[in-house]
């Protein structure tokens, strides 16, 4: 098993900064990559960003140029560093993670408890 912990959720300004970051622990040597999710009440959930061991990323249209996700493989991490925050990115946030690219965009097999990211004035 793998267990995820976000942090780093909060209220924020439009146009303001926020990082994410998510602790990876238990059978690490099964994930080659991890990615970061978000849901609204009522909407399904959608992928953000993800990234493999080797650093390859993709991302959502609507987060390109905004957000940069990154990863530790030495620690473990990941990270979300998000900018030019709107609105609209208010969401639970989740962190997930998978053996392939592949699984982690279409279907993560372990998640994270999720940390709230509310964007307002």
């Amino acid at each position: 098993q793998v267990q995820l912990v976000e942090s780093g959720g909060g209220l924020v300004q439009p146009g303001g900064s926020l990082r994410l970051s998510c602790a990876a622990s238990g059978r690490i040597l099964s994930i080659n990559a991890m990615a970061w999710y978000r849901q609204v009440p009522g909407k399904e959930r959608e992928l953000v960003a993800g990234i493999t061991s080797g650093g390859s990323t993709n991302y959502a249209d609507s987060v390109k140029g905004r957000f940069t996700i990154s990863r530790d493989n030495a620690k473990n991490t990941v990270s979300l560093q998000m900018t030019s925050l709107k609105p609209e990115d208010t969401a639970v946030y989740y962190c997930a993670a998978a053996d392939s690219i592949w699984s982690v965009v279409t279907a993560p097999r372990y998640w994270g408890q999720g940390t709230q990211v509310t964007v307002a004035s």
